[in-house]
C-alpha cells in the first residue's frame, strides 16, 4: 500500500441520469454528463487531464524566465470502435505559446523544448501513465 502522499483519490457520486460530480479530498467538484449539455464528458476530461498535466509541467518550467503572452495547450484524439472496443486514437498535444521580446522572452522560449520534452518523457503523470498502459483494476464493494 503506498504512502497517503503517494495515493490519489477522487470519488463521483451520480446527481440524476447521465450527470454526475466527482470530488477529490481538498472538496474541489467537477461536474460532467454524457456530452449532450454543456458539461465536460468523461472523454474530455480525459483531454483536460493530459494537457493540464503537461500544460502545469511547461508552465512552471517557462514563467521561471518570462511571463507567458499566451499559453493555450490542445489536445486532441480520435473515438473510434474496433475489435478492441471504443477507444481514441491519434492523440495529439499542441502547445501555442508566445513570451515577451526580451531577454527574459529569449530565455522561455530557449528551454521550452526541453519543458515540453522532459514533461512528455517524464514528468506528466497522466500521459505518461497513458503510454506506459498501466492497467486498470476495477473492484464491486
Amino acid at each position: 500500500m503506498p504512502d497517503d502522499d503517494q495515493l490519489r483519490h477522487v470519488v463521483v457520486r451520480r446527481l440524476e441520469h447521465a450527470r454526475h460530480e466527482a470530488e477529490n479530498d481538498r472538496g474541489g467538484k467537477i461536474r460532467f454528463g454524457t456530452g449532450d449539455t454543456p458539461e465536460f464528458s468523461p472523454t474530455e476530461l480525459f483531454l483536460v487531464a493530459i494537457a493540464g498535466c503537461t500544460g502545469l509541467d511547461v508552465d512552471f518550467i517557462t514563467s521561471r524566465r518570462a511571463e507567458p503572452e499566451r499559453f493555450e495547450v490542445t489536445t486532441t484524439a480520435r473515438k473510434v470502435r474496433d475489435e478492441h472496443g471504443n477507444h481514441l486514437v491519434d492523440l495529439q498535444v499542441t502547445f501555442d505559446l508566445r513570451f515577451p521580446e526580451g531577454p527574459a522572452g529569449d530565455e522561455a522560449r530557449t528551454v521550452l523544448p526541453d519543458a515540453i520534452a522532459r514533461s512528455h518523457d517524464r514528468l506528466c503523470t497522466v500521459s505518461r501513465t497513458v503510454e506506459l498502459g498501466e492497467k486498470i483494476g476495477v473492484t464491486r464493494v
